[in-house]
């Protein structure tokens, strides 16, 4: 077993994982920008290293220093969260070039799996269902028309290298095509630095759900069930929730077999997520593979009664999985509470927390990396708080999570709050009829003046 993990991030995700280790007898070393030096995963790791400043590019992205910390530390192994470079093969491969093992999927791996183009062929190859598109990578755009008109409108036009709904186009008809092509080569190229291009048919109104799978060295894998995601914002997750309301046991034995076999075919080392669209006649598609831990990780953790931080750090030491599939025993639901004004387009709100008061109770969690005093820097992604609960069905669920979020009180910055309380009585969202278009129909209503969101939180 390991001796000493850096943590390659920062916020909520460095703290969960610094938890864990201390429960693993694990020593830890945390890493942070001038930015962070107040955050609690400083505080909370047995050894801190400043890697730059405020900036990701000269800190949590720059590779040299994060090296450096682990060699200076004694690091034996490093886990790098999720987003920042979690899923960069290079990191990888330097990783495994400084014997310090990458708690995460090979450089191979990551290559294969982040590019979407590449991802696709190896599922089909796979025998996992695939949404119709081009053979690859488009090279010019008149390929893109042809295969446009091959597949049939309406398209989803994609970057390779894409993540995080950027240099994503969806075209309804021809004459918008070449507008769309331009424009998500250019977003790619500027956010990637990568502007190949494929293309799918578009799956109008679907259901965003996920298979959780943990593979081990021996090449074998197993599932831990499904996450719907569907409830999205310019293609960001707000909330989460495990089992899916739309889910029959028929279609997760389905989607976990198709999961399970995909891991296995490209022998996946590592926690990771099998990402498919579902239609509305529960048909499912690959879309994509994640190929770290996920943010909306604690939902799986609560219903399987499994901690997949400690799973990804035993799977990384080289212990062997029972290969046994999991299925959920409870009903998690997980809002992201960011720091944004959901009244004013959701737009970031950094700042200084005045005052924090976090929800408790049987069956509630919150993971945060924040507190009274806190000052949340405007360098870097805005979630400052992850609330779950878990409960016995989901009606209990979500009668659970209003009640904690009307406990929940964040004061100095703008919060998402208060969108989640109107989520969670909103009739289509209670009734589990929701697609990844809910968020084009859903009207946020502006509380008159306190008591009446107070007033609100009360029915």
């Amino acid at each position: 077993m390991f001796k000493k993990i850096l943590i390659a991030n920062r916020g909520e995700i460095a703290l969960r994982v610094i938890r864990t280790c201390k429960e693993m007898g694990i020593k830890t070393v945390a890493v942070y920008s001038t930015a962070d030096k107040e955050s609690l995963h400083v505080r909370f790791a047995d050894e801190a290293v400043c890697i730059g400043p405020a900036a990701s590019s000269d800190s949590y992205l720059k590779i040299p220093s994060i090296i450096s910390a682990a060699e200076i530390t004694n690091a034996d192994a490093i886990h790098p969260g999720y987003g920042f470079l979690s899923e960069n093969a290079n990191f990888s491969k330097i990783c495994a070039e400084h014997d310090i093992k990458f708690i995460g999927a090979s450089a191979d791996m990551i290559s294969k799996m982040g590019d979407k183009a590449t991802a696709k062929e190896t599922m089909k190859a796979a025998g996992v269902p695939c949404v119709p598109g081009s053979d690859g990578i488009i090279k010019d755009f008149q390929e893109c028309k042809k295969t446009a008109k091959k597949v049939g409108y309406p398209v989803m036009l994609k970057a390779t290298a894409g993540g995080g709904g950027k240099g994503m186009r969806a075209v309804w008809k021809e004459e918008d095509l070449e507008h769309a092509w331009e424009s998500a080569r250019q977003e790619a190229k500027i956010g990637f630095g990568n502007d190949d291009m494929y293309m799918e048919k578009l799956i109008e109104e679907p259901r965003h759900i996920e298979i959780q799978i943990v593979g081990d060295q021996t090449g074998k894998a197993c599932h831990l069930s499904e996450r719907d995601c569907s409830v999205q914002r310019r293609h960001q997750k707000l909330t989460e929730e495990t089992p899916s309301p739309f889910m029959t046991d028929e279609l997760r034995e389905k989607m976990g077999e198709a999961a399970v076999k995909a891991a296995e075919y490209i022998k996946y080392e590592g926690a990771g997520t099998i990402e498919f669209l579902v239609d509305k006649h529960r048909n499912f598609y690959f879309m994509e593979m994640n190929t770290r831990i996920q943010v909306e990780h604690p939902i799986t953790d609560e219903v399987v009664d499994h901690d997949l931080i400690k799973e990804q750090i035993l799977v990384a030491a080289g212990i062997p999985i029972s290969g046994k599939n999991y299925y959920p025993k409870l009903h998690s639901i997980e809002c992201r509470i960011n720091a944004e004004d959901p009244f004013n387009n959701f737009r970031p709100s950094p700042g200084k927390i005045t005052t924090l008061h976090i929800p408790g109770g049987h069956g509630v969690r919150v993971d945060t990396h924040v507190y009274s005093g806190y000052v949340i820097p405007p360098n870097y992604d805005s979630m400052i708080a992850k609330l779950i609960v878990t409960a016995q069905s989901r009606e209990e669920a979500i009668s659970k999570m209003r009640r904690a979020l009307s406990e929940f009180v964040v004061e100095g910055v703008k919060t998402t709050i208060p969108f989640h309380k109107q989520l969670m009585k909103n009739e289509d969202y209670v009734s589990g009829n929701y697609t990844t278009k809910f968020m084009e129909d859903f009207e946020l209503k502006q509380p008159v003046n306190q008591e009446e969101d107070d007033d609100d939180d009360d029915e």
